[in-house]
């Protein structure tokens, strides 16, 4: 019984939360391993004994993956008001992981199966030299300028429902591997190449598996033709080079109704620029493999 012997009312709690990735190995909850849904269980355990914490995300993400966004929810029987929560689990996590905002939800709403949309970005440094205050954030390419025009043509063609077994990793639980994708956004800021995808749902390493594929591509170490036979031909054991997990960002779940406030998780992950170009050199004018391309 809650204090005073008042009976116990659950209750559904949102959270739209932020991680950095690299300290951790996903966000699901392993034996091995500081995973966050770990950290903010055992977290939640200690405000609200009341009964055993599970927490449930719009997503997962890979061990070193970042969230801007992320929205999970837990069931709680305690005190403590909704509101309360953004302050009283900010006090007690590490600060790779941060709260930015609480509110209440009825028992039927799920942050992954109400989710109708999952957003993430693939941010590319591509400048001649390192730079400390990206390598957390980006995958540093530097051998030749990267031909983001040819990147947006490929982009382009996965819009819509498609089979994109080419781009899922072993391990994976899904009955297909169809799902849609609704939009696709690629910007170059100076050095810095900014990919969005927005899907109804994501494949297992699907991400890091496509802008490996993109970047070949924009290097010219392989054809058009040889980017779009993968994936339409579902071309798996020829897709052999997987992004980084640094350069990765969950930036949020979207609902049939606003669950956060906009300043809340539309746009909590800054887009960086750079005053002057480093860029590297342009690619060979023809691919290096046209055909069966190879790594």
């Amino acid at each position: 019984m809650a204090p005073n012997d008042e009976p116990l009312v659950l209750r559904r709690i949102a959270l739209c939360l932020q991680y950095e990735g690299n300290h951790f190995c996903g966000w699901q909850r392993q034996r091995e391993g500081q995973s966050v849904q770990g950290v903010l269980e055992n977290t939640i355990q200690q405000l609200d004994p009341y009964k055993p914490i599970r927490v449930i995300a719009a997503g997962r993400t890979d061990s070193g993956v970042h969230a801007a966004g992320q929205v999970v929810h837990f069931d709680c029987c305690g005190p403590i008001p909704p509101k309360r929560w953004m302050s009283a689990l900010n006090g007690r996590l590490p600060k790779s992981i941060r709260v930015r905002d609480a509110i209440e939800k009825p028992l039927s709403w799920h942050a992954c199966y109400s989710a109708i949309y999952r957003r993430y970005r693939y941010l590319i440094y591509n400048g001649c030299r390192p730079n400390l205050f990206l390598s957390n954030w980006s995958w540093h390419r530097y051998a030749y300028r990267l031909d983001e025009k040819l990147m947006r043509v490929a982009l382009k063609g996965l819009l819509g429902y498609h089979d994109f077994s080419a781009f899922q990793r072993s391990g994976s639980n899904r009955a297909n591997a169809y799902t849609t994708i609704q939009a696709i956004e690629l910007e170059r800021y100076g050095d810095l190449i900014s990919i969005e995808i927005q899907a109804t749902g994501f494949l297992y390493g699907m991400i890091r598996l496509l802008v490996g594929q993109l970047v070949a591509l924009g290097e010219h170490r392989i054809g058009f033709d040889v980017f779009e036979n993968r994936w339409q031909h579902l071309r798996r054991d020829q897709v052999k080079e997987a992004a980084p997990a640094n350069g990765l960002c969950f930036l949020r779940a979207g609902y049939e109704m606003p669950v956060f406030p906009e300043f809340v998780s539309i746009d909590s992950f800054p887009k960086y620029s750079l005053r002057y170009n480093d860029s590297p050199p342009k690619p060979p004018i023809a691919p290096l493999e046209s055909g069966s391309a190879v790594f």
